[in-house]
C-alpha cells in the first residue's frame, strides 16, 4: 500500500486577516485607521472617508499580506475586514 502524504494547514494571522481583504481581480485592500475613537472632532467629510477602502499600494506590503494570510484569496467575501459600517 502507498503512504498517503500529509498536507498541512497554514495558520491564518488573524489580525491581518481583519484589517485585508482581497477583490476578485486579487488587489489587496486595506481599512483605513484612526476610526475606532476621538470621532466627535472630526467632521462629516472625514468620517465619511473613513468607510472607504483603499487599495495597497506598496508590493512589499501586499506580498507580506498574502504570506500572513493564505486563505484570503480563497474566500474573496472577507466578513470581518469591514470597511468602517457597523452591521448589526
Amino acid at each position: 500500500m502507498a503512504k498517503k502524504v500529509k498536507k498541512y494547514k497554514l495558520k491564518t494571522h488573524k489580525a491581518t486577516a481583519k484589517r485585508f481583504r482581497v477583490t476578485s481581480t486579487g488587489k489587496v485592500l486595506r481599512t483605513k485607521g484612526g476610526k475606532s475613537h476621538l470621532r466627535r472632532r472630526k467632521s462629516k467629510r472625514t468620517k465619511a472617508k473613513f468607510q472607504t477602502m483603499l487599495p495597497v499600494k506598496s508590493k512589499k506590503l501586499a506580498k507580506t499580506v498574502r504570506r500572513l494570510a493564505p486563505y484570503l484569496n480563497k474566500y474573496k467575501a472577507n466578513p470581518n475586514a469591514r470597511s468602517g459600517s457597523t452591521k448589526k
